[in-house]
């Protein structure tokens, strides 16, 4: 079986990529300090980032699945979801509220892409 791991950790893969598909870790912000919005925008660049390495961009993505520790922050998410999403390529996408590991993180993302 072919599978390729990116962005190897500890104790994850930032991405695996097999089966004609690119599987994203839950990616959080570099910078925890930052707001929700703020946290939004780095996670999508680290999601440039890991398709960019799979050797796709964001329009293969096919589902995204945000979870936020607190729902009210959703508007702020969506200002910066809005400004990265390709129009003419949106993912499947859900979004619910759940407490995350680090309780200065406010938004994860992972979500499924196709891979080239």
């Amino acid at each position: 079986m072919d599978i390729r791991r990116i962005a190897e950790e500890e104790r994850l893969s930032g991405a695996v990529i097999s089966g004609g598909f690119i599987f994203l870790a839950g990616q959080v912000a570099d910078d925890p300090s930052l707001d929700a919005e703020g946290q939004t925008a780095d996670i999508l660049a680290q999601i440039d980032t890991l398709l960019e390495d799979a050797g796709t961009d964001k329009r293969a993505l096919l589902s995204v699945q945000i979870i936020l520790a607190d729902i009210n922050d959703a508007p702020a998410m969506n200002r910066a979801w809005d400004a990265w999403l390709d129009r003419s390529a949106k993912p499947a996408r859900m979004t619910i509220q759940a407490a995350l590991v680090n309780p200065q993180w406010k938004v994860e993302i992972t979500g499924i892409a196709r891979a080239p």
